[in-house]
């Protein structure tokens, strides 16, 4: 796997995340010598989930989102959950930071239902993209090509399906990373 060292990555997030898609990616960055920085629209703390009904473990929030700058970041994660990315995708500050991404061209990484933020922010029309099931309709009306693979890269974006993919998930975005924004030698 590439490394990542000295590179910040932004890990957007609210209540309702799915656990293993906020922890596993958080691990693997650090892992690679990158820092992840939770950012979230929450104050304090937010709510993990196992699945969509059952509450796990709270994890501190490392910056506000109303304080948190893209330009501070070398890539962005979009944990899934349905809870927590229904709650992102109209919240218009989190739309913002997310477009920005793609603005500047840097790496974004979703997973599940992570990418229903990119359906409202436009950035999905002619992408080959995955999601969990229930989002291809969504993705296939916002323009994007849906493809059932567990790991997806086009151009920027890096998108899987579900919490079995995230070793797929996280290879190929610290991949992304590593190419897109090179470690200074």
């Amino acid at each position: 796997m590439a490394h990542i060292t000295g590179k910040k990555i932004a890990v957007l997030t609210t209540n309702g995340v799915e656990q293993p898609e906020l922890t596993q990616p958080v691990a693997a960055i650090q892992e690679h010598g990158g820092t992840p920085v939770i950012v979230s629209p929450e104050e304090k703390q937010l709510q993990a989930m196992k699945g969509d009904w059952e509450h796990a473990d709270h994890f501190d929030v490392d910056v506000h989102l109303s304080a948190a700058d893209p330009n501070d970041y070398d890539g962005l994660v979009l944990p899934g959950g349905t809870l927590n990315a229904d709650t992102l995708r109209i919240n218009e500050d989190a739309q913002r930071f997310v477009k920005a991404f793609f603005d500047a061209d840097k790496p974004v990484a979703a997973i599940c239902h992570g990418p229903w933020i990119l359906t409202e922010i436009g950035v999905v029309s002619g992408r080959r993209m995955t999601s969990y099931t229930a989002l291809r309709t969504d993705l296939k009306n916002a323009g994007a090509q849906w493809v059932d693979e567990s790991a997806v890269v086009d151009g920027n974006l890096v998108t899987s399906r579900t919490p079995d993919d995230l070793e797929d998930f996280n290879r190929a975005f610290l991949q992304l990373v590593s190419e897109r924004s090179p470690v200074a030698a």
